[in-house]
């Protein structure tokens, strides 16, 4: 008796519940499905855009890829080896692509999630009112993040830079070490780290993109016969040239460049090679050295400076 008494009572207070499922059941149905569709769109979108993106990145990359080499031909040089060059480009497409995908991800999982809260029957408008407002918090507070984050996106795509190059960005001059969209670590040559922020970066020097100049001055006594002297260079160089360990770190046979300085008892003649990036600094260390050891075979004198003598205001030479 007293578990008929219950079971009545369970009922009676189900009843309501059930009667309003019974009543709502088309609409409760019709809202998962419609939430599974939403979720199943945002799915696709995200796997759609994400391949769009890889596509669109890759193929922008080949074609910067095919200009740089198209001219480099047309100048008859070299400017990067094919494997640091793809492995830069691969390194650029995965970054920048890892970023748009995030950024795709968001802005779909954020609509698909608004969508979902607007089945539900939840308003949106002081959702949507809050949000604009941290927004723009965040915005106003975070400024200096985004700037390196746009200049971070902009320097890699425009390829400015990469990991193992040497580059002057003001205070910092050394070698890249790591690149990030927000700073770049630079080494500098006494073995310091500068973590240097890429909004910050006004404006960057990089000193072994594509092609290199070693640029060597001789500075020749003002007496030396300049038909001569020159004569003695481009054999060195001609010889230096010829070596089979330089010729492959060479671009163009070295050239004298010609007088660019009178003045002091010296006669200033240049010499240029151009060389694979990274190398105009040794090759120049070399380049000097047999400059040095022929010029002395040759009897070439190198100009000594000129000093002012402090009694009677003549000069001799020091």
């Amino acid at each position: 008796m007293v578990a008929t008494r219950a079971s009545g009572t369970v009922l009676a207070q189900a009843g309501p519940i059930v009667d309003w499922f019974s009543q709502h059941v088309g609409a409760i149905v019709a809202s998962a499905i419609n939430i599974l569709i939403i979720i199943a769109i945002a799915l696709v979108a995200r796997a759609v855009i994400g391949r769009l993106i890889t596509h669109l990145i890759n193929r922008m990359v080949k074609t910067e890829g095919k200009i740089s080499a198209a001219a480099s031909k047309t100048r008859a040089k070299v400017l990067k080896s094919d494997t640091s060059r793809a492995e830069r480009q691969q390194q650029r497409a995965e970054t920048i692509g890892t970023v748009l995908k995030s950024i795709a991800s968001i802005v779909i999982l954020g609509i698909a999630v608004l969508t979902i809260l607007a089945e539900f029957g939840i308003n949106l408008g002081p959702i949507l009112a809050t949000a604009g407002v941290l927004g723009l918090a965040i915005g106003f507070g975070a400024q200096s993040v985004v700037q390196d984050f746009v200049s971070g996106m902009f320097m890699m795509v425009e390829d400015q830079y990469g990991v193992g190059d040497v580059v002057d960005a003001g205070e910092a001059v050394g070698t890249v070490e790591a690149v990030t969209l927000r700073v770049t670590k630079i080494r500098d040559l006494n073995g310091n780290l500068w973590h240097v922020r890429n909004g910050e970066i006004m404006r960057v020097c990089n000193m072994n993109q594509d092609w290199s100049n070693a640029v060597i001055e001789l500075p020749l006594d003002y007496s030396e016969d300049i038909v001569r002297a020159q004569d003695v260079i481009q054999r060195c160089i001609d010889e230096f040239a010829d070596n089979p360990d330089v010729s492959s770190r060479l671009l163009e046979r070295p050239s004298i460049n010609g007088v660019v300085g009178i003045g002091n008892g010296a006669v200033t003649i240049r010499v240029l090679a151009t060389t694979k990036p990274g190398e105009q600094w040794g090759l120049g260390r070399e380049l000097r050295a047999h400059l040095k050891q022929s010029m002395d075979r040759e009897n070439v004198k190198v100009a000594q400076p000129i000093l002012p003598m402090s009694d009677a205001g003549a000069t001799k030479s020091g």
